[in-house]
């Protein structure tokens, strides 16, 4: 039977509300990121002998570190290795607390009860409102971002509550316009920096001001971090907890599949709070049977070699430094962001006695279908594209190269702005 056929038994009129009840799966709505998907695929039957140029992938271009690697090799030929890890070894525990002190200067952080690891990032913001939302309460997430905890808010009868991130307020969101009602009810508070998508970073005064406010209203603060150690120009790592009282009010994620280029190996960490990370490890116990332990001692001896973390940030701040200059060029408003792969523009108004953009959805579609090359669309505040510089590229020399190829595909039109 065909999907189609089955939607006509029992099962369609079996499904939970949250996903839709016995109406899901027949919502036409496409997904933006199944839009481009389908136009790259359009795109390149279409030209196939053009080089599809995809700065939309929001993940590494390149493997995990050799020595991690080679540790991981090592590791899974140990027959002690072989079996559940549950809610994680000691030796994962202790580097993350190393981690968190050697580049993030964190202090105070006990690994046996401030730390527990995660099978990457979004399992844990998929968990964590499972401690604390009742039907009825809050999670206030910014927009645009990642949107996790909010979806699994919602599935837990909750509400979502979003603050915008506007260009004016150097893309952190404004406290002070949350309403007092909306802040008593609120349980989380969902904070991501560097962010993505707008590759905005965050400062100690902006974390000092999120513990007060948090202590103020009794929210629980949830900062995602995988881009933390992703900095440039000067800029040091800068981790919540490092802020005097974070540990008080919440919880920090960690992950090695930005910063390791280990998106794959699917490990990272959550720490802070020593009761929200107890509840979040009794959640993740009835969720999830651990990460394989010789993936866990691979990212052990990663999170002791940040340097190797360094070096993939070099790379990024160089491709971006070409992709702000060339962008520039064109007349696009471009500025390095200091955290994070991400590069977020506004888009134009249109092409000179051409087509006219309506949304980033519109540019963003161009300039997959005529360009040939990929961005994500954003427009919950406002109309951005988001480019990637993880882009496939092999070597700086070969950077340069797609760079310019950028630059000369976007400058056989006029672009108004």
């Amino acid at each position: 039977m065909t999907i189609e056929q089955y939607q006509e038994t029992y099962i369609q009129k079996s499904f939970a509300s949250r996903i839709g009840g016995e109406n899901y799966g027949k919502d036409t709505a496409i997904y933006k990121f199944e839009k481009i998907k389908r136009a790259k695929a359009a795109a390149r039957k279409a030209f196939s002998d053009v080089e599809l140029i995809d700065m939309g992938v929001g993940e590494p271009d390149e493997m995990a570190p050799a020595g991690i690697v080679a540790k991981l090799a090592e590791e899974a030929a140990k027959p002690e290795n072989r079996g559940y890890a549950d809610n994680g070894i000691a030796e994962f525990k202790e580097a993350a607390a190393r981690y968190l002190k050697n580049v993030f200067q964190v202090d105070g952080i006990h690994p046996e009860t401030d730390i527990v690891h995660s099978i990457g990032s979004k399992p844990a913001l998929a968990m964590l409102p499972s401690c604390f939302i009742n039907p009825g309460d809050i999670t206030i997430m910014t927009v645009p971002g990642y949107p996790i905890l909010g979806t699994h808010t919602k599935y837990l009868g909750g509400e979502v509550y979003t603050v915008p991130l506007l260009k004016e307020n150097n893309f952190l969101p404004n406290l002070n316009e949350i309403p007092e009602d909306i802040a008593r009810r609120a349980k989380l508070l969902y904070l991501n920096y560097p962010n993505n998508p707008t590759g905005a970073s965050a400062t100690v005064e902006f974390f000092t001001e999120v513990v007060e406010w948090a202590k103020k209203n009794d929210v629980v603060v949830v900062h995602d971090a995988p881009y933390a150690a992703l900095t440039y120009d000067g800029l040091k790592p800068l981790s919540f907890l490092s802020v005097p009282g974070a540990k008080d009010v919440g919880v920090e994620l960690h992950s090695l599949s930005k910063s390791y280029n280990m998106t794959g190996w699917r490990i990272g960490f959550v720490a802070g709070n020593p009761l929200i990370v107890k509840a979040f490890s009794d959640i993740k116990d009835n969720n999830d049977s651990g990460q394989f332990i010789a993936i866990q001692k691979a990212a052990a001896y990663g999170l002791d070699n940040p340097q190797l973390t360094e070096e993939i940030a070099a790379k990024y701040s160089r491709r971006h430094d070409l992709l702000v200059a060339a962008l520039n060029e064109i007349g696009f408003t471009a500025s390095k962001p200091k955290g994070s792969f991400f590069l977020y523009v506004e888009m134009p108004k249109g092409i000179k006695g051409g087509q006219q953009f309506e949304t980033a959805e519109d540019f963003s579609q161009y300039l997959i279908r005529e360009k040939l090359i990929s961005t994500v669309p954003w427009t919950d505040a406002g109309h951005f594209v988001r480019f990637s510089v993880t882009f496939i590229a092999n070597g700086i020399e070969d950077e340069k190269r797609v760079i310019e190829e950028i630059k000369r595909r976007l400058t056989d039109v006029e672009f108004e702005f």
